[in-house]
């Protein structure tokens, strides 16, 4: 026997309203699992249930491989710009520097122990500029606009007497004096005159240094063999005699600033750079395109996550009268497409740098090389979601983010052991052991010390100097090995073991079910608006059915 209720007009039928009320929540929780079933499915699944084609999938795999590409043509072109700074920074200490041995003797390229070093090392410089382009090598020449080479003394004021060993006078205070010599005035005949003035007659026990500066450029053609336009470089070099301790020791700096510019005029015989170039540029464009595509799908994809995730929370709200929990709204954040979204953007800002550069219109050489090679780093990290989908692959990813927070936390508590242990090595070892000078050197090598590298000659190098400081040399890097190797490093690794583990039986028994899991458990029957037709070769990898509902892979 059927029975048929009729809302009869006057409101006969008071059970009428909640009837359709009831309807109408079912239908939209129909309607909502099915949206949900079907975010978190994989893209074959996805083409499977509405053939959707999986564009996002296939653009990533395009872009692995374009992104790759560029970033290898960059390399290599980076490669010739850094060599060839390098190359000439060599040479001028070579030029430059009287008795150079060709290796610095440590953080200061070499250095000299009377006047008449001194005085000899400053006018072989002078002579040395003044005859530049009858022994370089190099394509190199004078900077044009009047400079020249300009030389700076920097002394104490005179006091009333010469210092003595028990009742120093010296006036604190300090005064600049600076002559620049021109390459046409050192070619003339009055260059004797000018090296034989008072300028040049220095007194040491009141000289704090003399730096001597001057400015070269240069082209570089070895660009030229790998297709490329030449780049123009300026040099701006500064030798710096260091008289400031007083120790009968005067260390010679030599710094070498290099400035890529724009080659003005230039005119090159052979149509093969600028093709060369062109197909670089057009390459690039289609880079630009395929990320911007890119960007805007994963934009798309997070915006309308946003929106079911608020369908879902007013749902929840609605029929069962509670809040979502934030381990439920946080599924709807997929940070694999924030990281593609940001990816795009250094990629895109990458490869307009890398246009203009190889146009010459820009020289921004390491702002271009790191944005570059972060974007490819980000690509490759990103083709881990999609072996995410896959339950044998993604125990990396479910065992980052579960040992996540403890590894934090731990990792805060020991690294105030860690400063702790820097700040006192550089205080108290730091006068006696080169790898100790200062505080990032400290930190480094403790680093190393963790990772069980270079220990011997790190106990080797401390100086024996002070057999208080070489006892306590022993008892700190003992102490150190034995808390951080043995004790930290080992609870370190426990942490991401127990995370492992757990993981691992949670994929046997099942995982801990949240409110968005229950609510997609009898979502199985769930029918898609279009129907199953032939799936493409792309999509022949079939999970199996029963993994479904095991993870919610975002």
């Amino acid at each position: 026997m059927e029975i048929s209720l009729k809302c009869l007009p006057g409101g006969r039928a008071p059970s009428c309203g909640n009837m359709m009320a009831q309807s109408d929540l079912d239908l939209k929780e129909t309607a909502l699992k099915e949206d949900l079933k079907f975010y978190f499915m994989n893209p074959c699944d996805k083409y499977r249930a509405r053939h959707q084609i999986p564009w996002k999938l296939a653009l990533q795999i395009l872009k692995i491989v374009m992104v790759t590409s560029q970033l290898v043509f960059f390399g290599l072109s980076n490669q010739l710009v850094v060599s060839f700074k390098e190359e000439n920074t060599v040479a001028f200490k070579h030029l430059f520097l009287k008795g150079y041995s060709g290796v610095d003797e440590d953080d200061y390229s070499c250095s000299v122990y009377t006047q008449q070093d001194a005085y000899d090392s400053i006018f072989y410089v002078i002579d040395q500029y003044r005859q530049l382009k009858n022994i370089s090598l190099g394509t190199l020449g004078y900077e044009h606009d009047g400079s020249g080479l300009k030389i700076c003394k920097q002394q104490y004021r005179k006091g009333g007497m010469l210092p003595s060993n028990d009742k120093p006078n010296i006036d604190v205070s300090t005064e600049t004096d600076c002559i620049i010599l021109k390459p046409q005035e050192l070619a003339g005949k009055n260059t004797e005159v000018k090296l034989n003035s008072s300028f040049f007659n220095l007194e040491f026990y009141r000289l704090i240094q003399v730096k001597i500066s001057f400015k070269l450029k240069g082209v570089a053609l070895q660009t030229i063999h790998a297709r490329e336009l030449p780049d123009c470089y300026a040099f701006q070099n500064t030798i710096t005699f260091n008289n400031r301790a007083h120790s009968g020791k005067i260390k010679i700096y030599f710094n070498s600033d290099t400035d890529i510019q724009e080659c003005k005029d230039w005119h090159i015989l052979g149509s093969v750079l600028q093709k060369n170039s062109l197909y670089i540029l057009v390459f690039d464009g289609f880079v630009i395109l395929n990320c911007l595509a890119s960007l805007i799908l994963c934009s798309r994809s997070v915006v309308l996550a946003l929106r079911l995730r608020q369908r879902f929370v007013n749902f929840f709200l609605e029929k069962y009268n509670r809040c979502v929990s934030y381990t439920d709204r946080m599924e709807f954040i997929n940070g694999w497409y924030v990281l593609v979204i940001i990816s795009d953007v250094m990629t895109i800002t990458g490869s307009i740098l890398k246009m203009e550069i190889k146009a010459k219109n820009l020289t921004s050489y390491d702002v271009c090389s790191i944005l570059l090679g972060t974007s490819t780093l980000f690509v490759w990290v990103g083709v881990i979601r999609y072996l995410g989908y896959f339950q044998t692959y993604n125990v990396l990813i479910l065992t980052m983010q579960a040992s996540l927070p403890k590894v934090l936390r731990f990792c805060c508590c020991a690294g105030m052991i860690y400063l702790g242990y820097t700040f006192c090595g550089w205080i108290v070892l730091g006068p006696y052991h080169e790898k100790f000078e200062d505080l990032n050197t400290v930190a480094e090598c403790l680093f190393s010390l963790v990772n069980g590298d270079d220990m011997f000659a790190t106990f080797a190098q401390i100086q024996q100097k002070s057999m208080l400081v070489w006892t306590f040399s022993r008892l700190y890097l003992y102490s150190f090995i034995i808390l951080f190797i043995y004790m930290i490093l080992s609870l370190f690794i426990a942490l991401i073991t127990d995370a492992y583990d757990t993981i691992k039986k949670y994929q046997q028994s099942g995982f801990l079910a949240t409110d968005l899991h229950e609510f997609l458990k009898d979502c199985g029957n769930v029918s898609y608006r279009k129907e199953q037709t032939s799936v493409p070769l792309i999509c022949c990898c079939r999970r199996r059915q029963s993994d479904d509902n095991l993870i919610l892979i975002n």
